[in-house]
Formats: C-alpha cells, sequence, structure tokens
C-alpha cells in the first residue's frame, strides 16, 4: 500500500519471490517442508497477485499496460532434478496459475504471463543448489552452448510487462537457451 501512494498507483507486478529451499527426495521431505516450499513459491504468487489486484485493476481502467509477471522455472516444464519434487510442483502449478488468472483478469484488461528459466549464472540460486559439475553439464546440453544471465531473464520480462506485448496474455516464454523447445 506504501508503494502504491508513493508511486501514485500499480501498473505491474513481477511475481519473482520463490526458491528451492533444499534438494529432499520424496522420502526425506517431510509436510513441514513441503508447505514451506509450496507457499514460498505458489503461495506468495498467489497472495500479492490477489493483493495487487485491486491496483491493477484500477490501472487497467486507463493503461492498457496493467500486467502481471510470474517467474517459473524450467523445472515446472520439466519435473526438475532429483530432491527438487516440492519446488517443481510448485513452479509447474505457477503456470496453470497464470492461465487461469489470465483467463479471468483478462475481462479487465489485465494480462498474465509467465517466464520460465533454466540455467541462469551467477544467482544465488544457482549459486547455492547447483554444482560446477551439473552446471558443466547441462551447459553442454544447451543448444546454444551457455548458461543465460539475469539480463536475460529480465529483458524477456520488461517486454512482458510493457506495452508491446498488448495482446499477449496466458503465455509462458521459455528462457533456456533452447534446452526446453514448446
Amino acid at each position: 500500500a506504501e508503494a502504491v501512494e508513493f508511486l501514485g498507483g500499480l501498473d505491474v507486478l513481477i511475481n519473482n519471490a520463490g526458491s528451492l529451499v533444499g534438494r529432499r527426495s520424496l522420502a526425506e521431505a517431510d509436510e513441514a517442508f513441503w508447505q514451506e516450499v509450496m507457499e514460498l513459491n505458489l503461495g506468495s504468487t498467489r497472495r500479492i497477485s490477489r493483493a495487487a489486484l485491486p491496483h491493477l485493476a484500477k490501472a487497467a481502467e486507463t493503461n492498457p499496460g496493467a500486467s502481471i509477471v510470474n517467474l517459473s522455472s524450467l523445472a515446472g516444464r520439466k519435473g526438475g532434478h532429483a530432491g527438487s519434487l516440492p519446488y517443481s510442483t510448485a513452479k509447474g502449478a505457477i503456470l496453470t496459475l497464470t492461465r487461469a488468472m489470465a483467463t479471468e483478469l483478462g475481462p479487465q484488461g489485465i494480462r498474465v504471463n509467465a517466464v520460465t528459466p533454466g540455467l541462469i549464472l551467477g544467482t544465488s540460486f544457482h549459486n547455492t543448489h547447483t554444482t560446477e559439475e551439473s552446471k558443466r553439464q547441462t551447459i553442454a546440453g544447451i543448444p546454444l552452448g551457455r548458461g543465460g544471465t539475469p539480463e536475460d531473464i529480465a529483458r524477456a520480462v520488461v517486454f512482458l510487462a510493457s506495452e508491446y506485448d498488448g495482446f499477449i496474455t496466458g503465455a509462458t516464454l521459455d528462457i533456456n537457451g533452447g534446452v526446453y523447445m514448446a
């Protein structure tokens, strides 16, 4: 509310909260761990979107660029790696949530899209949860021959948040160098 007041409104919401939290197998991931990962990734996206909705609806009355961009993950498309079951599930659910929100909010003039980053180098996520050997193996399988950068993701998010994508809603933009092509 303070940010909306300070900025004079809210035109765009970027849902970027999320983390793997830790790698645990299905047998090791107890209910508390499952709930923590689901709440951080999926619950926060739903909750923040709901809180922003009145402000985005107001902005959409005068601005055709009212937009929500949800950050998912390649893990939500492909199922992730061993030990990422709750994270992959939450990120996959964000893609369904994105399409459902696009259907529901479109009549109000609010576009909703998602991005699914693959291996993005230099991020705390991969610095914490991905070994150097795993990074090398992943890069070897990327058709473009490199990991992504935070700037690769930022440019896509800016596009989806802008008026330049005024007729795109419910879409998922895969940013992974060609590892996954839909």
